[in-house]
């Protein structure tokens, strides 16, 4: 798998995978008969942010966009997104392209990532994201209307860089064998 950054040629792979996640109506808080203009709209970043592909023999498998949260007073945190083929799913793919853009985010001098909508009944991606160093910092119960479990609650999820770099050196030394 290759991850890169996304280029306009792109899109007709794209679009696929972000029309079927989003018209699934279980993990995005988007509108779920949004046009394919709206979804490049919504998907694809400008510059300072960025837009990646993962790719697995010249097919585009799965997408990320990262970019500050919030401005002024908040631009120092990340957040990002995620899509994966129904079909790429269970792979890596989407561990892949969250650790890309984490470190897209650390490069640039972003103190943390936070993810500000996920929804709970994701398992998938919650699990990912709590492997990858991110705590679940709240919960809006309800928040999210799920096609076939109703309202579920949307998760506030944080990684504070520094703290997760921390953790994993303590990791680390707690593997290596004592003198």
């Amino acid at each position: 798998m290759w991850i890169r950054e996304y280029e306009p040629a792109d899109w007709p792979q794209v679009w696929p995978i972000v029309r079927d996640i989003v018209r699934s109506g279980e993990t995005f808080a988007y509108e779920p008969a949004m046009t394919e203009e709206q979804a490049h709209d919504i998907w694809v970043m400008r510059p300072p942010a960025i837009t990646v592909v993962a790719v697995i023999d010249d097919r585009v498998v799965g997408t990320a966009n990262a970019y500050a949260n919030r401005r002024g007073p908040g631009a120092h945190v990340s957040t990002a997104s995620f899509m994966v083929a129904a079909d790429a799913r269970g792979r890596g793919v989407g561990t892949a392209l969250c650790r890309e853009v984490m470190s897209w985010a650390e490069e640039r001098g972003f103190a943390g990532m936070q993810f500000n909508a996920v929804a709970e009944s994701n398992h998938r991606a919650v699990e990912i994201y709590k492997r990858l160093g991110f705590e679940i910092v709240g919960t809006v119960p309800g928040a999210f209307r799920h096609p076939t479990r109703g309202r579920v609650g949307l998760h506030v999820m944080y990684c504070e860089f520094e703290r997760r770099e921390l953790a994993e050196i303590k990791k680390a030394a707690a593997r290596r064998p004592s003198p």
